[in-house]
């Protein structure tokens, strides 16, 4: 952090950022039913505390769609108290499940479902400013071309000032200048004018409370803690660098408490946001994540005119930009497709279309994650073979069983004996197999009982330690006797 350039880059991604979360908190406030004050206080507390106690430097943590789209129903039908209540239980909820070690289960999350999860991102950041593209006045469009092109020309010139901050500053100088009326972010709500206020929640304190809030605040911190922990995932590759799950998902129930307790209404990760830091601006450091939620504060209480000016072609033509940088281009070429199994491009498929279809980034991950394990068990099911060799005298056969015995691929192992024609003596060889789980136990018990009806006898042999274990424990005592 010495060097000055570090310390250039960390500074102006965090005043790019600043700028890109004013009208998405505001927005995220309509969609939760709150003041816009509220998300914009959301998103300051999230940033500056998330910096500090979080697992993944650079990230920004802000108010966001799908937590608002959570506790919306609770806030229309409680009140606002509630909202607060839920958040403050929500980051309990997520410290707990930090300790218990939710973050491990990102290593079930195949790679196709991370593909899917970019892409719907890439896609949702751009259809969320498809309004903005919509029935407004003419010059909107110009303006939104030119800070396009600025995006992309203004590099090839020089990378020390960000192109999203020329393009900002330009864009909004222009249309001050020339008096051009066009939707600015001061038409989206009014910006606070003071810091927030600690305070607890205005809700009485009681068991119904409590039974009314948890549903909603258990549904936050799954939601939160999926979305942090993928973008973190995310940002892992995308710097080639390591971050600490588990602090993570600690440090998103640390931050929103501190959030409740402020009166903001929760948040986690932010994907488009944490693009502009991280892949468009370069920061790689938490400072940059600080300075996010700290310039947030001080261009809405110090500079709220000025930043009240700023059109909103401006900063759509930012996040059209990021849609576009997030989007993983090479997974949908036609070389990439014609290489990749088909299982693996229907889960991305089903995953983006999950969560386009929902706008909860959690469902898609879910239903994305789930899809690949029934693939991948169809596809290991048929990988179990098995061949029998009779001994020349006739008196006993040797079946050796190749492949994964677990419940998909032992279901067919009881078909694939011949016991009415085999000898007396049958010898089942598992030296090539693993045996996973009691489906397989059971199939092999089931088929030493066809053979004993039948007056023969089966032995069972080059079980490896683990599958020993197993099938000692459970063998002849999963079907109750009967």
């Amino acid at each position: 952090m010495r060097d000055p350039k570090v310390w250039r880059t960390e500074i102006l991604a965090g005043l790019v950022v600043a700028l890109a979360l004013i009208p998405e908190a505001i927005s995220f406030s309509v969609i939760a039913g709150v003041d816009p004050a509220i998300g914009l206080f959301a998103s300051f507390t999230m940033a500056v505390t998330i910096s500090v106690v979080g697992g993944r430097r650079a990230m920004i943590s802000a108010a966001t769609g799908a937590v608002a789209l959570v506790i919306a129903p609770l806030n229309r039908e409680h009140g606002f108290g509630y909202l607060v209540a839920a958040v403050i239980l929500a980051g309990a909820f997520q410290i707990v499940l930090g300790a218990l070690g939710i973050a491990k289960l990102m290593r079930f999350v195949p790679r196709s479902v991370m593909v899917g999860f970019v892409n719907s991102l890439a896609i949702l950041i751009f259809t969320a400013q498809v309004p903005e593209m919509h029935d407004v006045p003419w010059p909107v469009y110009p303006l939104l071309a030119g800070g396009l092109a600025l995006m992309v020309f203004f590099p090839k010139v020089t990378r020390v000032i960000p192109a999203p901050l020329v393009s900002i500053v330009i864009l909004t100088v222009i249309t001050v200048a020339a008096g051009i009326a066009v939707p600015t972010v001061g038409d989206k709500g009014e910006l606070p004018s003071a810091l927030p206020v600690p305070g607890l929640p205005d809700v009485p304190f009681t068991l119904d409370t409590l039974t009314t809030i948890a549903p909603y605040a258990l549904a936050m911190a799954l939601v939160g803690l999926m979305e942090s922990l993928m973008t973190a995932k995310l940002v892992d590759d995308i710097t080639d660098t390591h971050s600490s799950k588990t602090r993570e998902s600690i440090g998103q129930g640390v931050a929103n408490i501190v959030t409740g307790f402020l009166g903001g209404m929760g948040g986690c990760a932010m994907i488009g946001q944490t693009m502009i830091n991280v892949k468009v601006s370069g920061a790689r450091t938490r400072l940059s994540t600080f300075l996010a939620g700290s310039f947030l504060m001080v261009l809405c209480i110090v500079f709220g005119p000025v930043v009240s000016d700023i059109p909103m072609a401006a900063l759509v033509a930012v996040m059209v930009m990021v849609s576009f940088a997030t989007f993983d281009w090479h997974s949908i070429a036609p070389k990439t497709l014609k290489r990749m199994p088909a299982g693996e491009i229907a889960v991305m498929a089903i995953t983006v279309a999950c969560v386009v279809a929902t706008h909860n980034l959690a469902i898609g991950v879910v239903v994305g994650t789930v899809t690949a394990m029934v693939v991948f068990a169809r596809r290991v099911a048929h990988l179990a073979d098995v061949t029998a060799v009779v001994d020349p005298d006739g008196t006993q056969v040797v079946y050796s069983v190749t492949g994964e015995l677990f419940f998909a691929s032992s279901n067919d192992l009881v078909t694939r004996f011949a016991y009415a024609t085999d000898p007396d003596r049958v010898v089942i060889d598992l030296t090539a197999t693993h045996i996973w789980d009691a489906s397989s136990v059971a199939a092999l018990d089931a088929i030493e009982t066809k053979y004993a009806q039948r007056g023969k006898t089966v032995e069972i042999i080059g079980l490896n330690q683990p599958s020993a274990r197993i099938h000692d424990r459970l063998s002849g005592e999963l079907t109750g006797g009967h």
